[in-house]
């Protein structure tokens, strides 16, 4: 019963191909199979349908693939995929497009270029703002405009901004009367057929503030206590994007040590007054404007001087860099305990801080400033009341650094920094790591101004920026806040189709808001009917169909399925599949069914270990069985097993098969007092020899099969299998080493065994003429000695009078190719005498001969069983096997070693100690045959043969026969 001889099954593998760019590829594989398979072709996991370039035809059993004017991108691995009703296979052939690096060449001469780059610019408010470039590019690439990553009609209406070409390869935006939230990062793109480039540049605006009538705005209140911080927040929206401009009392506010500007997460614009002091009273007013108006915004801060007040508060400081700074202030009472800060940094007495105490007067002394010594100090009463100071520290860094700088995720940060002087030696740090200009870095100077950009920050670059300016550094700590975003909408219009065999294809539609809110993916899980747990099977980005096949499930049920939208702010809920789907994994066997030697009357049992769980056939002869009284059929996942309760003397010989989707395996049963003899032999034959094993059957129509280390051999080139009569042969056309194994010749009930060992052929010399080997030199005169060995890999020694000459000075052995030399630098007297050069052999190790009662052993059941032999090196290691499995000392099993006595001894013989048992040392092996008195053999391979070629070797006056 072959239930699988009609599966799909390649004749022909799909070669590989190589065309010239622009011509056809021709793809092709010869699939038989009955029924006749479906076949389809694959690329990327993606089914290849016949239109556009690629053509499906059938001329019998041989299906082409064929792609028409192939360019670079047609380069790769194809996947030809056959299925019917038994069972399915698949091949892969890859196509390589000749010409792909004069392509790749072409492609790169011909993709956009910057032959002159846009550079960054100064301007003045209201004044307009120009960036030019030159590119290159065939065919003349398209460019755009962004600002701070988007695209300038988004941000600014059309009359702002003008872009131009002119002849030459010049492209040009103009900004019109320049307004402070025109500065930023200004980013061309250019993009043709064969690629895309991109330069940056960054756009100042100088403010100019003004003293612009803020009318008058109705004004709010707002109370914080002395030395906490005061938060305005304004939400302006308008097109083009409004000018924000905070004013305190009339003056501009500009962003510094005390004062921090930025846009947050939820769009509003914000003022942070930090460390407050009664000098911050009074009116703020925000200011937003564009091209279509103004609007106002104001608010009074009042300052609350804290409950308990210092008798004499910090005074504002000035100081010189690498000067000392000196602090004091006077609390209401001696026992009163202070805390220093630097901000929201305690400072701890030290090296670099002074604390000094006496009476109610307390001092801060801090040495050696620098430019990060710059900010708010603070002196702080253990009951909350605060003196706040601002030290500003003159030098050669003239605009510092903010202490801080917050960014929405995607947004640009810029970091501005004046020096006193231009031209000066300046450096940028991150993280310690010295900044160079990159398409994500820009790092701009304007005279004394020295400017640095982070474009579209992420997460990632958060970290301590510095500037450093000889001896003088400033230092900001640049946070990047993720932006808030939702998760996108749940997919739509799920289907599911099973008309394919065993195989679901899902498909979906995306939610109708996936514009605004785009999914970077979707999510499939499965669940197994019956079972509460989802689990996920795949992931795909922007298909809206996928295909789920029997071999990415686990075990053999009815599955669902279901789906959900991500992306990187999280994934929206899920939507179930309208119904189940039947899926079959495609398995291997992990273990295999075994024969089964049983008494007559006692239970058989039959196991198979497979790679997933399927549900699977027993058979007894062709008839399917089923879980009854006699037969236990049972299944845990990958485990199948089948017990055959009380076995008869009509079971022997009988054939035990296990079936499943796309699996078979069998085993026969044999009844004790029926089993088969294993006869084991052991050649040596010499590696570039053929091999030919021989045996004879008692039937002239029975079947064999010929295995090697128990995998089944199958003819191919260089290997024949022949049957004459009742003669069986398998011949090797030429051995190499890797034929060495176990070699087994099977049929129902009985088989036979060959150990083969393929060795290297000896090393030999070639003749060396008579005048060569007689020679005369004079005293102090070098001389060599040379000869030929047939093996340029063999290891040889050189003697003298029979002694080996190792190398020392004025002696050196040299080896090239397949000759061998032993050069004299100097002859002196000593040298006289006879050199001779062998081969480096290991010794040969053999096995003393034993008797053949020695090598048949029949002992009694429970009886001691006993195995010996002798070898010629006493020190050699003997490896014990039966039955070619490694035997290790255990419970009832001893080894012995006795000077050259080697011993095997089982204390009590059982019915599994019927075998094969050999000794193997490096060069022999001596086997020994055991059986159990009171078990009948019934041998059916009647005689064999090996046949090998034969060696004449010749050495001096010997001669070998091998």
């Amino acid at each position: 019963m072959d239930v699988f001889g009609g599966a799909p099954r390649f004749l022909a593998y799909p070669r590989p191909v190589v065309v010239q760019s622009g011509t056809d590829a021709v793809l092709k594989c010869q699939i038989g199979g009955d029924p006749r398979p479906a076949v389809i072709w694959e690329r990327n996991n993606e089914k290849i349908h016949p239109e556009g370039r690629y053509r499906l035809f059938e001329d019998g059993n041989v299906y082409n693939l064929i792609i028409t004017s192939v360019t670079v991108e047609d380069s790769g691995q194809y996947i030809c995929k056959a299925k019917n009703c038994i069972g399915e296979t698949y091949a892969a052939a890859t196509l390589k497009v000749q010409g792909e690096a004069q392509e790749m060449e072409f492609r790169e001469e011909n993709k956009p270029r910057f032959l002159i780059k846009p550079l960054s610019t100064r301007v003045g408010r209201g004044e307009d703002a120009v960036f030019s470039c030159k590119l290159w590019g065939n065919p003349r690439p398209e460019v755009m405009w962004e600002k701070d990553g988007k695209k300038l009609n988004e941000i600014f209406e059309s009359a702002h901004f003008a872009i131009s070409y002119q002849d030459g390869g010049w492209f040009q935006l103009k900004i019109f009367k320049t307004r402070a939230p025109d500065g930023g990062v200004y980013t061309c793109k250019a993009r043709n057929e064969f690629g895309e480039s991109l330069a940056g540049a960054v756009l100042l605006v100088d403010a100019r503030p003004g003293h612009e009538d803020e009318g008058n705005p109705k004004v709010k209140m707002f109370a914080v206590t002395e030395g906490k911080h005061a938060k305005f927040r304004c939400y302006v929206t308008g097109k083009p994007k409004p000018e924000i401009l905070w004013r305190k009392d009339g003056r501009l506010i500009l962003s510094g040590r005390r004062y921090l500007l930025y846009e947050d997460r939820e769009g509003y614009f914000t003022l942070k007054v930090l460390y407050c002091k009664q000098q911050d009273n009074g009116v703020y007013v925000c200011s937003a404007s564009n091209t279509a108006g103004q609007t106002l915004s104001a608010v009074h801060l009042i300052v609350k001087e804290p409950p308990v007040r210092f008798k004499q508060p910090l005074n504002d400081l000035q100081v010189w860099e690498r000067d000392l700074a000196v602090l004091e202030c006077e609390v209401p009472e001696d026992s009163v305990l202070i805390t220093w800060y630097l901000e929201d940094r305690r400072l701890q007495p030290g090296a670099k801080y002074g604390m000094e105490e006496w009476g109610t007067k307390r001092r801060l002394t801090i040495r050696d400033i620098g430019v990060d010594d710059d900010g708010i100090y603070l002196c702080e009463m253990a009951d909350g009341g605060r003196s706040i100071a601002e030290v500003a520290v003159k030098g050669t860094i003239v605009r510092k650094l903010p202490r801080k700088v917050d960014v929405l995720e995607g947004e640009n940060a810029a970091f501005c920094v004046e020096v006193e002087e231009e031209e000066m030696d300046i450096h940028w740090y991150k993280d310690g790591t010295e900044l160079r200009e990159t398409h994500q870095t820009i790092l701009k100077s304007f005279g004394r101004t020295h400017i640095l950009v982070f474009v579209n920050t992420t997460p990632q670059d958060s970290g301590l920026v510095m500037f450093y300016v000889g001896r003088s550094k400033t230092s900001s700590q640049l946070r990047v806040k993720a932006a808030r975003h939702c998760p996108p909408s749940c997919p739509i219009g799920v289907q599911i189709n099973t008309e394919r065999a065993n195989a679901a294809l899902l498909s979906w539609f995306p939610a109708q808001d996936s514009r605004k809110n785009p999914p970077s993916g979707y999510i499939i899980e499965r669940q197994e009917v019956g079972s509460q747990e989802w689990l996920q099977c795949l992931t795909t980005d922007s298909a809206t169909s996928v295909e789920i096949l029997g071999d990415s499930v686990p075990c053999e049920a009815d599955y669902r399925f279901r789906i959900c939208s991500v992306n990187k702010y999280g994934r929206s809920g899920n939507v179930e599949f309208p119904r189940a789907a039947h899926l079959v994994p495609v398995a291997r066997i992990q273990a295999p069914l075994q024969d089964a030697l049983v008494p007559e009357g006692q239970d058989a049992c039959f196991t198979i270990e497979l790679s997933a769980s399927v549900i699977g056939t027993w058979f007894l002869n062709g008839n399917q069985l089923q879980d009854d009284e006699r037969f236990s059929i049972r299944r845990s996942r990958t485990h199948q097993s089948l017990r055959i309760r009380g076995v008869r003397d009509t079971d022997n010989g009988a054939e035990i098969t296990f079936i499943a989707y796309g699996i078979r395996d069998s085993a026969a049963l044999y009844i004790q007092g029926k089993h088969l003899t294993l006869i084991s032999l052991n050649k040596f034959i010499e590696a570039g020899s053929p091999i030919a094993l021989q045996c004879e059957l008692s039937d002239p129509l029975a079947q064999v099969s010929w295995y090697k280390d128990g995998v089944k051999l199958l003819p191919q080139n260089g290997l024949d299998f022949k049957s004459k009569g009742t003669e069986r042969q398998m011949i090797v056309q030429t051995a190499e080493f890797y034929h060495s194994g176990l070699y087994s010749c099977k049929t129902r009930g009985d088989a036979v065994h060959f150990n083969v060992d393929v060795k290297a052929p000896p090393v030999t010399f070639s003749s060396v003429p008579e005048a060569q080997r007689t020679t005369c030199i004079e005293s102090g005169r070098p001389f060599k000695l040379q000869c030929e060995v047939s093996d340029p890999d063999a290891q040889v020694w050189w003697y003298k009078d029979g002694n080996k000459v190792l190398p020392q000075d004025g002696i050196v052995t040299m080896y090239e190719e397949a000759m061998r030399t032993l050069s004299v630098q100097s002859a002196e007297l000593c040298h006289t005498l006879l050199y001779a050069i062998h081969n480096f052999v290991a010794p040969s190790l053999k096995f003393i001969p034993i008797s053949e009662v020695e090598k048949n052993k029949s002992p009694e059941v429970h009886s001691p069983n006993v195995l010996k032999c002798d070898i010629t090196d006493s020190t050699t290691e003997m490896l014990w096997c039966k039955d070619d499995i490694d035997l290790a000392p255990k419970p009832g099993l001893n080894f012995q070693k006795d000077g050259n006595m080697r011993k095997l001894t089982v204390q009590s013989a059982e019915l599994s100690d019927i075998g094969n048992n050999t000794c193997h040392a490096p060069g022999d092996t001596v086997s020994f045959k055991v059986d159990v008195q009171g078990f009948l053999h019934l041998p059916k391979i009647s005689w064999f043969w090996l046949c090998f070629p034969v060696f004449i070797l010749s050495e001096g006056n010997d001669r070998k026969v091998v």
